[in-house]
């Protein structure tokens, strides 16, 4: 007998019960049995936050990001081991594949975003410096840094590897250590993937504990600096977020319900087109996929009343080509549910969706399964049902959590709207058209009730990840009885594990606290050109000045023959006189610019590699024939790549005319070589 262990405060410990038995979705034959008696709830979160909340808090957002990326490598090697676990859950190796990959898929997706996105540094600074006086000497700026808590996971049963893998990367990438609490039916899945992560050693002791079974007094212990996740459904959703430590610590809390998704057939989408097929594919797909077990899966099909009858016949068809049973078997398409209890939920949920509707395909209490016992094992048929009243209310109130859709008629595209926010709140939903005009009012219409929504069609078609992927850059969340949170959303999901922190002080202060030149911060000038400097020399504050440079009308008209730019401002000085805002001849915006760049770069090979970018330009006054340009440039932002024999600095440039006067304003962005190293 395999008894589940919980992994906590730096060891594996094994409960002080028998626990109670785990079943084979399929055989149902005991696979494990699981118990949290005699953890120490309390002491694995102090032990997160004493011991892996200071290592997470040393280390960079590019070094955290590498070890992300380390660990979905290793995870990729243990692969056909989660799959062939994974069949236990009743997940055909479709299935599996779309639960272990997409977990390893966010991890490399949070790891590329952390080394693109993120600076080589321990703290987030956040927008632009706000000047808070008049005399430049007081402004503030927004900062986050790491929450000094733990982000406690609390999972639902259907993705026992995504779902613990997309909530532990941004929390890891934003310094914070998780804690996963997986749901008992697929714990042992969940487990083993935490064994693999242990044993690699790829990550820091004390970033990552679970706990196998109930959660006991978890919650009771949380602090204002934890964080909670939660996904699972809704009622459970509503008794955590009023949970006393909850509530009386605000702690942070994120809920992904499960929701009542919708997919939206477009009018144009007759059958032959493109789109009609889109729709019923992608239909059959979301009520099979993973046995219709998905948060985002389609639950209304809304189809003009004029198609509805098309719509059935093809969806009834290429259902009745779906094979159930054991996933082993190559020719099945749809597994078990994860537990019988499962499907007695779905079968109960199926009996208030019958009074508002009829079966059209599918029957809940019988169904031909290969390889297995349908009564052993926790099969169900999909069920299609079709409801032609689409005002009743049970399809958008009740969910059967399996493989199961209801096919609502619409009239026009003002109901087709009214129903879809008739869900209350939902996690995704879909617009199926090749019509543009359907498309816009459909989007802008239901996305107050939706936290994502995907168009469709012959354009995307090919490349589109479906209905109901949620993917690593975009919030995966909901409003409403979808739990109104956000998980992953690229950079959004990494801040949402900070704490964002106002600052305000001197400019001096400011830029010693970022560790990013602030204007109105002394600027350190020396006879050295600072592009002489290695990346290890440079300071933030080293400046530059070059120039003045006196701008000629020669300059102006041979930069328009050059380029082909002959605007009238810098060519007709009639037209241009009557412009107020020129008052006559001006120099090219980009001819500044390009002044700008002689006067301050150094033309023998150095440490500076290339210039690779430029930023935020502004053009805030005109530059006349006769002004004098004058460029000042400050190392801004000095960031060494972990890994690189160079680093990204930022520099501040100040393009002013004689009188003092800011003409232009932007950032250059160069790469710029370490000190050579002697092996």
């Amino acid at each position: 007998m395999v008894v589940l262990r919980s992994y906590v405060s730096g060891s594996w410990r094994a409960p002080e019960d028998e626990g109670v038995p785990l079943h084979d979705a399929v055989t149902g034959e005991e696979v494990a049995r699981i118990s949290s008696a005699g953890v120490d709830m309390g002491a694995a979160l102090r032990y997160g936050r004493a011991t892996g909340g200071p290592v997470l808090r040393e280390l960079t957002f590019h070094q955290r990001a590498a070890l992300l990326k380390a660990l979905a490598s290793h995870l990729r090697e243990h692969r056909e081991e989660l799959y062939a676990l994974s069949a236990r859950t009743g997940a055909t190796l479709n299935d599996a594949k779309f639960d272990v990959d997409g977990g390893i898929g966010v991890l490399l997706g949070y790891a590329s975003k952390g080394k693109r996105e993120l600076p080589n540094d321990r703290v987030l600074i956040e927008g632009d410096v706000e000047p808070l006086g008049r005399g430049g000497t007081f402004v503030g700026q927004h900062l986050c840094t790491p929450s000094r808590g733990v982000a406690v996971q609390i999972n639902a049963f259907n993705f026992p590897v995504w779902g613990p893998l997309e909530k532990l990367a941004p929390a890891f990438l934003a310094g914070v250590p998780s804690l996963i609490k997986p749901a008992s039916q697929t714990a042992y899945l969940t487990a083993r993937l935490v064994e693999l992560i242990v044993e690699s050693g790829i990550l820091p002791e004390g970033t990552v504990q679970m706990v196998c079974g109930d959660p006991g007094d978890l919650l009771d212990h949380l602090t204002e600096q934890d964080i909670v996740g939660f996904t699972g459904s809704a009622s459970t959703a509503r008794l955590l977020r009023t949970h006393p430590a909850i509530v009386g610590n605000a702690v942070r809390f994120n809920a992904e319900a499960d929701s009542l998704n919708c997919s939206i057939l477009g009018p144009d989408a007759v059958p032959g087109t493109k789109e009609f097929d889109l729709y019923v594919r992608q239909l059959v797909t979301e009520m099979t996929v993973k046995a219709g077990q998905k948060c985002t899966a389609i639950r209304r099909a809304l189809v003009p009343a004029a198609l509805i009858d098309d719509v059935t016949e093809a969806v009834r068809d290429r259902l009745s080509e779906v094979t159930v049973g054991n996933p082993a078997d190559p020719q099945v398409r749809m597994g078990a549910l994860a537990t019988l209890d499962q499907r007695e939920e779905v079968r109960r949920s199926l009996k208030a969706l019958m009074d508002a509707g009829r079966a059209v395909f599918g029957d809940p209490e019988r169904v031909e399964v290969v390889g297995a016992d349908a009564e052993r094992g926790a099969f169900m048929s999909p069920v299609l049902l079709r409801a032609d009243d689409a005002a009743r209310a049970e399809p958008h109130e009740v969910e059967a959590f399996g493989p199961v859709s209801t096919l609502l008629p619409y009239e026009g595209v003002h109901e087709a709207v009214e129903l879809a926010a008739r869900g209350r709140g939902s996690l995704a939903g879909s617009v199926v058209t090749g019509d543009p005009d359907f498309a816009r009012d459909v989007v802008l219409g239901a996305a107050p009730w939706h936290g994502r929504l995907l168009v469709l069609n012959s354009e995307d078609a090919k490349e589109s990840t479906g209905h109901g992927s949620p993917l690593p850059p975009l919030v995966h969340g909901g409003p409403g009885r979808a739990g109104g949170g956000e998980e992953m959303g690229g950079i959004r999901g990494v801040v949402h594990h900070m704490r964002r922190t106002a600052v305000q002080s001197g400019p001096a202060m400011l830029t010693s606290i970022t560790g990013r030149w602030v204007p109105g911060t002394d600027r350190t000038v020396t006879d050295e050109h600072p592009f002489r400097r290695h990346l290890e020399d440079l300071r933030v504050g080293d400046t530059a000045v070059g120039g003045p440079r006196t701008v000629t009308l020669d300059d102006v008209e041979h930069f328009a023959e050059f380029t082909g730019d002959t605007f009238y401002a810098h060519m007709d000085e009639d037209a241009a006189r009557a412009n107020p805002f020129f008052g006559g001849r001006v120099a090219h915006g980009y001819l500044v610019v390009s002044f700008a760049a002689g006067l301050f770069v150094e033309p023998a090979p150095g440490p500076v590699l290339a210039n690779y970018g430029l930023e935020n330009l502004r053009f805030l006054t005109p530059v006349k024939p006769g002004d004098e340009l004058t460029v000042t440039l400050t190392a801004k932002q000095i960031t060494p790549r972990e890994g690189a024999d160079y680093g990204e600095v930022r520099w501040d440039t100040d393009v002013t005319n004689q009188e003092g006067a800011s003409v232009a304003k932007y950032d250059v962005l160069t790469l710029v070589a370490k000190r050579p190293r002697h092996d």
